[in-house]
């Protein structure tokens, strides 16, 4: 089977984790979220907090070499050269290198932009309701809707601003991705059989299956 790239880019709390798990299992394919941080990590031989700080998140580097020491960071990536942009770039290395050796599904991270000239990708967005993500995120961190509201709208702020810096698309707009879905219509189980029948009809198209 010829490597193939599955992207799920994501509001926060509208399912999709739960999503690419799923695509992840149906398609034997490996699973990748927070893992590609130590990827990225043990390619650069930076420290994982680095990036977990990074995280999807424009602007963190304020203050980082007064946390973080030099020593973590190889020669050919030195205290002045640690820019945001360098560690993005060191991130979406370990994503392209994860994408050549086998069928993979990528949470986030831009992985669509930066795998845009992999010949088998398959870009999805997941979005939901609002009052079905503010359940998810109180069911998650135990805080109270209010609180959840803002941990709601931070996340997609975030998220936006990092995908728009990146890339020369704009974040959760359709014209961006293969398929865009609001899980709130079918709820979780049937979002993901129904991503699941898309993409094996897009690998079909492809030749893959």
């Amino acid at each position: 089977m010829k490597p193939f790239a599955i992207t799920i880019g994501r509001s926060l709390g509208s399912g999709g984790r739960y999503i690419g798990k799923h695509l992840a299992e149906k398609f034997n394919a490996t699973y990748y979220d927070s893992e590609i941080l130590s990827l990225a990590a043990h390619e650069s031989g930076l420290c994982e907090a680095v990036f977990a700080r990074k995280d999807e998140h424009k602007g963190f580097l304020r203050g980082v070499f007064g946390q973080f020491h030099n020593a973590w960071a190889p020669s050919e990536i030195s205290s002045k050269g640690l820019t945001e942009e360098t560690l993005f770039r060191v991130q979406a290395d370990a994503i392209r290198k994860a994408a050549e050796k086998g069928p993979c599904v990528f949470i986030g991270r831009c992985a669509d932009y930066v795998l845009r000239e992999h010949p088998c990708l398959i870009s999805v967005f997941i979005a939901a309701d609002e009052t079905d993500r503010i359940q998810r995120i109180v069911k998650r961190t135990g805080c109270n809707e209010n609180d959840a509201h803002k941990l709601l709208e931070q996340g997609d702020r975030h998220r936006a601003t990092f995908y728009n810096f990146y890339s020369n698309k704009h974040w959760g707009v359709a014209a961006t991705y293969d398929l865009c879905i609001n899980s709130s219509r079918l709820g979780l189980p049937d979002t993901a059989r129904f991503v699941e029948a898309f993409v094996a009809d897009r690998l079909r198209q492809l030749g893959i299956l």
